[in-house]
């Protein structure tokens, strides 16, 4: 018996730890940008994707200002380049179909839509400074830019599973992501007949299918 209450305390002890530390590394994602932050949010980052990150629009909920998705084109073999294959609306249609359970998929390639472009917010502040000081602005840090280029190998990789036959069953070349956004008018005005939605299309660079690995 006494064995027996000494493991379940064991097991309890662990299992506080591991909420300790997760709620640890949830609440160190979310801290203002500090030097230790980083060098160490990749690591924190790693953990939380995609399943745990964080995400306060649930406490502070803002109306969809835009409605983004991903278009993909394949250069084959023969060097005939296809059409542009509509590779999101898939998982969101299969998303909204099961409210109760929907597909996680949604998570996984709405995020590196969002972070695409995605900057730290500090150092924004502070490009926005030197731009209207007319000073060099600051460049993009190691880890934007590579925040940047994993998204977009996602997407890249994501999409060739999204046009299987693009070259009659071989393998495609190259892919070349397309990235839309459609900005929607102000809440107030979206039943308005002269309301208008303006489109940016971000076309990004061809990538080897070879180096976006399995």
């Amino acid at each position: 018996m006494t064995r027996l209450v000494a493991v379940r305390r064991a097991v309890l002890l662990v299992g506080a730890a591991l909420l300790g530390l997760h709620f640890a590394l949830a609440a160190f994602s979310q801290a203002p940008t500090t030097p230790f932050k980083v060098r160490y949010f990749d690591q924190a980052k790693r953990y939380l994707e995609p399943y745990f990150l964080q995400n306060w629009m649930l406490f502070a909920p803002d109306p969809l200002a835009d409605d983004r998705g991903v278009l993909a084109r394949a250069e084959c073999r023969d060097g005939q380049v296809t059409d542009y294959y509509d590779v999101t609306s898939r998982y969101v249609r299969t998303a909204q179909a099961s409210r109760f359970f929907p597909s996680r998929m949604s998570r996984l390639v709405s995020a590196p839509m969002q972070s695409i472009n995605a900057t730290d917010p500090l150092l924004d502040k502070l490009r926005a400074k030197d731009k209207d000081r007319k000073e060099p602005v600051l460049p993009l840090l190691p880890q934007e830019r590579l925040a940047q280029q994993e998204a977009l190998r996602f997407l890249a990789r994501y999409s060739l599973t999204q046009m299987p036959g693009a070259c009659d069953g071989l393998p495609p070349e190259r892919v070349q992501v397309r990235m839309y956004v459609r900005e929607l008018p102000p809440w107030s005005k979206r039943n308005e007949p002269k309301g208008t939605d303006q489109v940016q299309v971000q076309d990004f660079k061809w990538i080897k299918a070879g180096e976006l690995g399995d």
